[in-house]
């Protein structure tokens, strides 16, 4: 395995999306169902009445449900939106739909709050590659969310979506990755 943390992680990712694309549809579902009841857990646990959550991509763990119960039940839920600046933008998309976003992500479609509004959520939901056992989290090579935690001054806890696999010994790490307080899995919720 090289040693450069850079290349390293591109070869991870890369096994990682092949990984996903490749999970049969019936585990997947099963995924999605736990993954909702998990969040559901952590939401519970936590008191959260407000949260930032991604909309996912068609191979990511399946935050729609969740979001969707978060919405039902009074949570004000705000979703990143990518800028060309490498910041992330946050919108409650009280329009109900969505458009793909600068990098081909699904994005929510409504009034922009600006990069602060993350600092105002009792609980942030990540997406992730891998994460580790000490928290360090191996996101997509964007930086985007790395930047926005980094930038915080008070972080609520940061949680990782993630599915059982990608939840590892060790992942490369950097200067400027950021570490996640926990992760979520199908099957569990690990504070770490």
């Amino acid at each position: 395995m090289p040693d450069d943390p850079t290349v390293v992680k591109r070869i991870l990712r890369a096994e990682l999306r092949e990984r996903r694309r490749n999970m049969p549809a019936h585990e997947r579902e099963q995924a999605t169902e736990g993954f909702t009841s998990r969040l559901q857990e952590l939401v519970g646990s936590t008191g959260a009445t407000s949260l930032s959550c991604y909309l996912s991509m068609p191979n990511e763990p399946n935050t729609r449900p969740f979001v969707d119960w978060a919405e039902a039940n009074g949570i004000r839920v705000l979703f990143p939106i990518t800028r060309e600046d490498g910041l992330l933008d946050w919108t409650v998309g009280e329009e109900e739909s969505e458009v793909t976003g600068l990098h081909g992500m699904p994005e929510a479609v409504g009034e922009l709050l600006g990069p602060m509004a993350i600092n105002d959520v009792d609980l942030i939901l990540v997406p992730a590659a891998a994460v580790d056992a000490t928290g360090m989290r191996l996101g997509w090579g964007r930086g985007y969310f790395d930047k926005t935690l980094g930038s915080m001054g008070k972080c609520p806890p940061v949680y990782a979506i993630v599915f059982d696999g990608e939840f590892v010994e060790e992942v490369p790490r950097e200067v400027h990755d950021q570490p996640v307080n926990g992760v979520v899995t199908p099957t569990r919720i690990l504070a770490l």
